[in-house]
């Protein structure tokens, strides 16, 4: 059998889609190695999967930053990381390299810049994953994230392809230190970062075809699957407490910024006075409890970490920042949602949950009372979102067999061999 390395960048919601993949592959024999932070650790040993940390990765405090969660500010200080990341990515693989011999296939995102140089240094075939459409860069589908991303889709199709080609706004945050590696280790050093993006031995994306379809410019030789749907929940199941709330009452709005947002104090005093308002009952899920505000009702339950998978079933509608992964367990339980984007794929998302008349948008730097609440009560109480929303969930059941994919990474191991070289 195989063995393949995984090597996400990224959030909780980045992580998991490629933990799910492990758990697949692992169930059919192949052994497989999870590279990333510490904190994944357990998580990692939990599906099954091997797991090298990266040494000194300093993560904490980017997320920590609050231009972390802001539109551009966001991508210039996730360009700086992933750049100091990658002799971290290199030394992990390689010295697992020693101890297990050379890895048949590696999976990770366009983020990742260390696994196109491991592809050159190796001669190990490199899946780019893609867990969003922002991730394509498509100039046929311009993603909000984008700089000027408005003025660029007013642009003639020629135009806008230029500008996504030949613009780069962040290499000069990471270019460096991609460049001081491959020359340590031998590699010849990309022009621009974005000739490494999308590895010729296939591109993976991660969502499904009714949610957002492929464009033409996509790269040659990609699979689309759909949502993994991973949350972890055999590991961690909801805590008796919120199960006993659950059933006490009718069906809470579960409120979150996801996992990793340490800024929400004031948006969770506002979540309170909407419920409040709307006489509703509430799940605060926030990963520091302390943001929640004090004195807060009974009706109001505030937890760390709830498995959507089990716990938006019971709910009767999500407020939340439109990550890939709240998003798509949303669907599955098919209930409105309010998405609050801030930055990353957020916005696209958010414009597709609308497009899709499952729920409704609202940026998170307009997020007030005043504008939130009617919002959410037509998630409440308007029935053609309730009806969409139903729909998805439909879609969501009938899910491509798992085995297509698994398929197509093994005959991506089967081939050995790279399939071309990356542009330059």
């Amino acid at each position: 059998m195989s063995r393949i390395v995984l090597m996400p960048h990224g959030t909780t919601g980045d992580v998991l889609p490629l933990i799910w993949i492990g758990r697949q592959m692992r169930a059919r024999g192949h052994s497989v190695l999870l590279v990333w932070l510490e904190t994944y650790r357990e998580a990692a040993l939990q599906a099954g999967l091997e797991f090298a940390p990266l040494k000194n990765d300093g993560y904490e405090e980017l997320v920590r930053n609050p231009a972390f969660w802001r539109p551009h500010q966001s991508l210039k200080l996730t360009y700086a990381y992933a750049g100091r990341c990658v002799p971290k990515y290199v030394e992990a693989v390689m010295e697992d390299l020693s101890r297990n011999g050379r890895p048949d296939l590696m999976l990770a995102p366009i983020m990742n810049f260390a696994a196109p140089l491991l592809r050159a240094k190796l001669g190990t075939p490199l899946i780019s994953t893609h867990l969003s459409t922002l991730q394509f860069v498509s100039a046929h589908a311009v993603p909000l994230s984008v700089p000027f991303a408005r003025l660029l889709r007013m642009l003639p199709l020629p135009l806008r392809r230029y500008f996504l080609t030949n613009v780069a706004p962040y290499d000069h945050l990471a270019l460096p230190q991609v460049r001081q590696c491959c020359a340590e280790q031998g590699v010849k050093a990309p022009r621009r970062l974005r000739d490494w993006w999308h590895s010729p031995d296939g591109s993976l994306a991660l969502f499904p075809e009714w949610f957002a379809s492929a464009q033409p410019d996509w790269p040659p030789n990609t699979f689309q699957w759909d949502f993994p749907l991973e949350d972890m929940a055999d590991a961690r199941p909801l805590e008796p407490d919120l199960s006993t709330f659950l059933a006490a009452g009718d069906k809470p709005v579960v409120f979150t910024l996801g996992s990793h947002h340490l800024h929400s104090r004031r948006y969770f005093e506002m979540a309170a006075e909407i419920t409040a308002r709307l006489g509703c009952r509430a799940v605060f899920a926030t990963r520091d409890v302390h943001q929640a505000p004090t004195g807060l009702p009974q009706s109001v339950f505030v937890t760390s970490y709830a498995p959507f998978s089990t716990l938006l079933p019971h709910a009767a509608a999500l407020v939340h920042h439109g990550g890939m992964g709240t998003l798509s367990q949303c669907f599955m339980a098919g209930i409105p949602q309010l998405v609050t984007p801030m930055a990353y794929d957020q916005p696209d998302n958010a414009a597709i949950v609308e497009r899709l008349g499952a729920g409704l948008a609202l940026n998170l730097d307009q997020f007030t009372v005043e504008r939130a609440l009617p919002l959410l009560r037509r998630c409440l109480e308007q029935q053609s979102l309730r009806h969409q929303a139903g729909e998805c969930a439909s879609r969501m059941r009938h899910r491509p067999p798992a085995t297509n994919l698994t398929s197509w990474l093994e005959a991506r191991c089967a081939e050995g061999g790279l399939h071309s070289s990356f542009s330059s």
